[in-house]
């Protein structure tokens, strides 16, 4: 077996063998509409087999595994959202790494760039524990959440247009659930700037005629239920970002405090 089956014991696993699984677009769209609660619709996100490229992509990660983790099990499934389930704010980045959160189960963790996005929110009492290295391992949200408008690997950190129409109504749905209680929205990146802005309008959340730039710090006050939130653009902390200075921990620190001051 090429993932973890559902049930099986894996530390924060939502799903259980008999959780609904989508196989195309359409069991998607009805799933995501029917979950009333993050748990249920954690649960599906988790097992979701609409995508056949990206199926068989995470699987075949998991199975030849990196030389790094050679022996460890490899989660090999769809990553859902994480977090504090009434958050302020929400975090959205693009896609589980092949041997990030594909690994470990958890979105962000295990890699470098969630390396840099934990500690950053460690130091800003986002975070309970500065790193974040498997399921299980302790860490956890505070007031805040993480969620990805693709909830598998994709080959070369790439979803096809498809794909991500795809796994689209997941978020959607996220951000639905959530909108009560979020004033605050971080999009790391501007893909996911780009890709949060139709999740945010399906979600019913008021927003702006025209998009605005992304950009590092950019803000854009959006609404929902006549509550102010805010969009808060930030670099992305890959490899290549924070290799070349593009992004510090410094700026990484002044956006997640001006986000949580935001947020209070």
């Amino acid at each position: 077996m090429s993932f973890v089956p559902p049930g099986t014991g894996w530390p924060g696993d939502p799903a259980t063998p008999d959780t609904p699984v989508a196989l195309d677009p359409a069991d998607v769209r009805r799933l995501a509409a029917s979950s009333d609660t993050l748990a249920e619709l954690t649960a599906r996100q988790s097992v979701c087999r609409a995508c056949p490229r990206l199926v068989e992509w995470r699987e075949e990660v998991a199975r030849v595994r990196r030389r790094a983790f050679a022996d460890e099990t490899y989660w090999g499934r769809p990553v859902p959202g994480w977090g504090d389930e009434h958050p302020r704010i929400l975090i959205t980045g693009l896609a589980p790494a092949a041997h990030g959160g594909n690994r470990t189960g958890r979105i962000f963790t295990g890699d470098r760039s969630g390396d840099w996005l934990f500690a950053s929110l460690y130091r800003t009492g986002l975070a309970a524990q500065e790193t974040s290295t498997h399921a299980g391992d302790g860490q956890r949200l505070i007031g805040a959440r993480v969620v990805a408008p693709v909830r598998c690997a994709p080959p070369a950190n790439k979803p096809t247009p498809e794909e991500k129409s795809t796994c689209f109504p997941w978020m959607a749905r996220e951000l639905r659930l959530v909108a009560t209680d979020v004033r605050v929205v971080v999009a790391l990146g501007g893909y996911a700037w780009q890709a949060v802005w139709p999740a945010l309008k399906d979600a019913g959340y008021a927003l702006p005629r025209s998009r605005p730039p992304f950009g590092h710090g950019a803000e854009v006050e959006i609404a929902y239920d006549g509550l102010p939130v805010t969009l808060l653009g930030c670099y992305h902390p890959s490899q290549q970002n924070t290799f070349t200075g593009r992004v510090t921990a410094q700026m990484l620190d002044d956006l997640f405090s001006r986000a949580r001051s935001l947020a209070v």
